[in-house]
């Protein structure tokens, strides 16, 4: 496998693109006026957590940072939306098809999902919304949990306009302790890019 001349990539972590992503990543994040800063985690599966998420920028943030670093990482959307022609670019973009009316519930599927691949990030917006909350839903921590996975913290910090690649966060086995101080985390050290909303 090639190695990337790039400080953020580890051997482990799922790889993505090549030079040329690379530095469209860059470039993309250049543009806006921001920069990504920090260590992915040497895991082959992880469920990564990003917040806060305030703005419909956070999305052009997260694929310039996740392009730049060439981490390739999935995320969650009905099965509904993958028909053609869109289902192949959905999935080679990342995207997991998700049965909502399933008898398996959602952490189920992604439990499955995982154990069906060989390296695997997936990302999730904790707040499941823009607008300001006061707690995060479990359902990241569900899958973790479910997976047997750890939880990777990435900052959107709208202070330092940073995408900030932060830690592996350690569980506790109890999901409502962990929820709540992974929040506390987020209020404590970062404000996103409408910090009013954080």
């Amino acid at each position: 496998m090639a190695k990337y001349n790039n400080p953020h990539v580890t051997s482990n972590t799922p790889r993505m693109g090549n030079a040329v992503t690379r530095a469209i990543g860059s470039a993309l994040l250049f543009v806006l006026g921001w920069k990504v800063r920090g260590q992915l985690a040497d895991e082959p599966k992880a469920v990564l957590i990003g917040a806060p998420h305030t703005s419909n920028l956070d999305f052009f943030l997260a694929m310039g940072a996740m392009l730049s670093v060439g981490l390739k990482f999935s995320w969650m959307m009905k099965k509904e939306a993958f028909f053609f022609p869109f289902k192949g670019l959905l999935k080679s973009l990342g995207g997991v098809p998700i049965d909502r009316s399933s008898s398996h519930d959602v952490t189920t599927q992604m439990a499955d999902w995982f154990t069906s691949q060989d390296m695997a990030w997936l990302g999730l917006t904790p707040e499941g919304t823009r607008s300001k909350v006061e707690t995060f839903k479990k359902g990241y921590l569900r899958i973790a949990y479910a997976a047997n996975l750890p939880v990777f913290l990435v900052a959107v910090d709208g202070k330092n306009k940073e995408v900030l690649l932060d830690k592996l966060w350690p569980l506790t086995g109890d999901i409502e302790q962990d929820n709540s101080d992974i929040k506390a985390y987020y209020d404590k050290n970062y404000v996103g890019v409408k910090a009013e909303k954080s």
